[in-house]
């Protein structure tokens, strides 16, 4: 029931974000800077993850924390990606198809975020099989959004 009362509340976010008024430039931008630090920081995360998951001796509160981090972003995902944020208007690693097609898009968008839940769930279990398992769910839920949604960046 949760994962339909999220992909019913992203359905609602990207409709509205598509008839809303079109945002001004400035707050675009802010918003587009918004989505570049939050995916730094989840890329960041992630890197500490991996680190630890594949350390002889993880440090499980470092992976507690990590996956509450991720969890708490991929739900602010969905304010990132409103109309008027892609190529066109600046530097970004977004693909332009992600508002080409927005429903493929949510749906990716929304396997990230139940992924990213079910590792934090795993993580606060300590459980190292099912967090393993999990991080292994999460990646490829990552993998599927940027092959076809995500541009190579060069800083």
């Amino acid at each position: 029931m949760r994962r339909v009362t999220i992909a019913v509340g992203m359905i609602a976010v990207f409709a509205a974000a598509a008839v809303a008024a079109p945002l001004t430039k400035g707050r675009a931008l802010a918003i587009m800077h918004q989505r570049h630090e939050g995916m730094e920081k989840i890329g960041d995360t992630n890197k500490l993850l991996r680190r630890e998951i594949t350390s002889s001796s993880p440090f499980v509160p470092a992976i507690q924390s990590g996956a509450a981090t991720i969890a708490g972003l991929s739900v602010k995902a969905n304010g990132w990606f409103p109309r008027g944020t892609g190529p066109e208007l600046g530097k970004t690693g977004a693909r332009p198809q992600i508002w080409q097609t927005p429903q493929d898009f949510i749906a990716k968008l929304h396997n990230f975020q139940g992924a990213a839940q079910a590792f934090n769930a795993a993580a606060k279990s300590g459980d190292m099989n099912a967090i393993k398992a999990r991080y292994a769910d999460l990646n490829g839920a990552c993998k599927a959004c940027h092959d076809k949604y995500r541009m190579d960046m060069h800083h």
